[in-house]
């Protein structure tokens, strides 16, 4: 049982939740009027990358694009949904549809900068602004790379903390945070083998070892040690290894992040994955029973559609 729960992943979407099974991915979102719409798109097998997602270390890179592609195709038909209902009720004067129409931009974006299509941008950015800012601050201070390095982990953690935390303030985000926390409990509830219903999946905490804000620490914390048995000379070479080497972080960070889940039953070594748990505690909100009720249609939908897959290759 608990293989076939491992399958099960969610995303938070703008006034909805994405669960991914075997076969299919399921959007539901609410829309205004209180009814559900839904996205169901069936994976496709493409030999060559399930190839690919069976190699160490290469698994993780190959997961983190194909993640993004699908996570773009369900948050693109969320925010068309959004803008829709928008657009239904902006129907008085130029200048109020004018500011609808960015409204619904704005929030598209906003969703975009910290939804999963984001990833490889952010970890670009957050990979290199540290190293310029530890580089201009602490370059003729001492000269070991080691705590340089270190520092500069240190910075990374501070301004990744810092960001989520500011635009977790805006309503828009906090409701977004507030679906993640909801897809979070759903999932656990599923685990722990409860009916899904609003008052059992409300009883379970919004953490969940899975979630991609564990990985997000974890490349944090692999990068230090990575860079820690490499020399560079000068603030160029320093930035190119930081650049050549982010593959490299991002596949041992997905391996560290799999053996800890592994160990999570552990009682001791389940705290091996508690930096990731802390960063959710910004970026996973308690949800309002609504937004529950969304994320077990999405997740009951899905298995729905998994369960009529299964039956037609029977």
């Amino acid at each position: 049982m608990a293989e076939q729960n491992s399958i099960y992943g969610g995303q938070a979407v703008i006034e909805g939740v994405m669960f991914a099974g075997k076969n299919v991915h399921v959007t539901a979102v609410r829309k205004k009027d209180g009814s559900l719409d839904y996205l169901e798109v069936p994976k496709k097998v493409i030999p060559w990358v399930q190839t690919l997602k069976k190699i160490p270390f290469v698994r993780g890179i190959v997961g983190i694009i194909e993640s993004s592609a699908k996570g773009a195709q369900h948050l693109n038909f969320s925010a068309e949904s959004f803008a829709e209902q928008e657009g239904e009720d902006n129907n008085s004067t130029k200048k109020e549809e004018k500011s609808g129409f960015f409204s619904n931009i704005s929030m598209i974006l906003g969703v975009a900068v910290v939804g999963v299509i984001s990833f490889l941008f952010g970890k670009f950015v957050f990979t290199l602004v540290p190293a310029v800012i530890e580089q201009f601050l602490f370059q003729n201070v001492f000269s070991n790379q080691f705590l340089h390095n270190l520092i500069e982990g240190v910075i990374k953690i501070i301004l990744l903390v810092g960001y989520i935390y500011f635009i977790s303030l805006t309503p828009m985000i906090r409701r977004l945070f507030q679906y993640h926390g909801a897809e979070h409990k759903v999932i656990s509830a599923y685990e722990a083998g409860v009916e899904l219903t609003v008052s059992n999946v409300q009883k379970f905490n919004t953490l969940h070892y899975r979630c991609g804000s564990s990985f997000i620490v974890f490349t944090v914390l692999i990068g230090v040690v990575i860079y820690s048995f490499l020399h560079y000379d000068g603030y160029v070479e320093r930035i190119l290894q930081r650049l050549l080497l982010l593959p490299v972080v991002i596949g041992v960070s997905y391996e560290v992040l799999r053996f800890t889940n592994s160990l999570r039953e552990v009682p001791v070594l389940r705290y091996l994955g508690y930096p990731g748990l802390w960063l959710q505690l910004l970026t996973t909100k308690e949800p309002e029973d609504s937004q529950v009720e969304v994320s077990i249609a999405s997740f009951n939908r899905m298995r729905e559609a998994e369960q009529r897959i299964l039956e037609g290759r029977a």
